[in-house]
């Protein structure tokens, strides 16, 4: 039997794993730079069925959680659920983050006690408050096995949160950001509305952090998930304030956030169109070039080529 020594608070934890540590994945792995998060899905890490299922799903990416979604009473179980799928099942090129109670509670130690043996890919921290809550979480990290490469991810789901999202961006490990809308929504003592406008300076916030450091973004979920067109309208939104994706409750909401925010044909089109206008620009000794009546400058050329990167990836990520 394979044993597993972490260092978690100064303590140390010996893990009896029954299985080694493999990651078993169809193909190459694409990087955060360039993978889509156009969906990430919750799945319970109590579900094993979900569990199994989410391998064959359209989705970007999969929170596995053992926060909400999980009774008190399912927690360990749910552990060892989510640890055996990270190390034996095949999701592919997909996203995959873990989702452990926060540092509040009696469950986050035994949370990562399970999880870093498998070297998880990415911690998703709930109820971060500060830069203090991802630096234990890095620290934690840096004294595990098999998680040199994994990085944090931040549940931005609390005012502090909001106040304080520059600070958490720049701090170690951290790869994105998740809008929690519940729980903020809750905190603020707000009401919804199509608009959201209880939560625009919020995202925001959220955004603004993400994008000075480089951060992915996901925008967060809709609790109707029979609602279609308030779905849309909320996918709308989404993508318009600059979100990278969506997370999501239930597979059925899949569809529709990919198409979403998946790059139309008439903007790819107007991308390479863009770019072949400002390179004969160019070779006229021109800086800027003319495309429909609209100037385009190089700041165009800089957001066509995303586009066409991101089109790329996507197209890639389904092949």
């Amino acid at each position: 039997m394979l044993r597993d020594i972490i260092v978690l608070q100064g303590k140390l934890w010996l893990i009896l794993n029954p299985k080694p540590t493999l990651h078993m994945t169809g193909a190459a792995k694409m990087t955060a730079e360039n993978r889509p998060y156009r969906s990430v899905l919750y799945i319970p890490g109590s579900k094993t069925r979900a569990l199994e299922k989410a391998q064959t799903l359209s989705t970007d990416g999969i929170i596995f959680d053992l926060e909400d979604a999980v009774a008190p009473e399912a927690k360990a179980e749910a552990r060892g659920h989510v640890a055996d799928a990270l190390r034996d099942l095949n999701y592919g090129n997909r996203a995959l983050l873990v989702r452990i109670n926060g540092f509040e509670t009696e469950w986050a130690m035994d949370d990562l006690a399970a999880i870093l043996p498998a070297g998880p890919e990415s911690i998703l921290l709930p109820k971060v408050y500060g830069a203090a809550d991802i630096e234990k979480l890095a620290e934690i990290l840096d004294g595990a096995e098999n998680c040199a490469h994994t990085k944090i991810w931040a549940m931005m789901e609390t005012p502090l949160s909001m106040l304080n999202a520059r600070e958490i961006a720049a701090a170690p490990r951290m790869a994105g950001m998740v809008l929690g809308s519940n729980d903020l929504i809750k905190d603020l003592g707000a009401q919804t509305d199509p608009a959201r406008t209880a939560l625009q300076a919020s995202i925001g916030l959220c955004l603004l952090a993400a994008r000075a450091y480089g951060l992915i973004c996901i925008d967060g979920v809709y609790n109707a998930f029979k609602d279609v067109d308030g779905l849309q309208v909320e996918l709308d939104h989404g993508r318009m304030m600059g979100f990278d994706g969506k997370s999501l409750l239930h597979p059925d909401q899949l569809a529709p956030t990919n198409t979403a925010y998946r790059p139309s044909e008439a903007e790819i089109e107007l991308a390479k169109r863009q770019m072949a206008a400002f390179k004969e620009a160019e070779e006229s000794g021109k800086g800027i070039a003319v495309l429909d009546g609209k100037i385009v400058e190089n700041l165009h050329i800089v957001t066509a080529r995303a586009l066409l990167a991101k089109a790329d990836a996507i197209a890639a990520s389904e092949t």
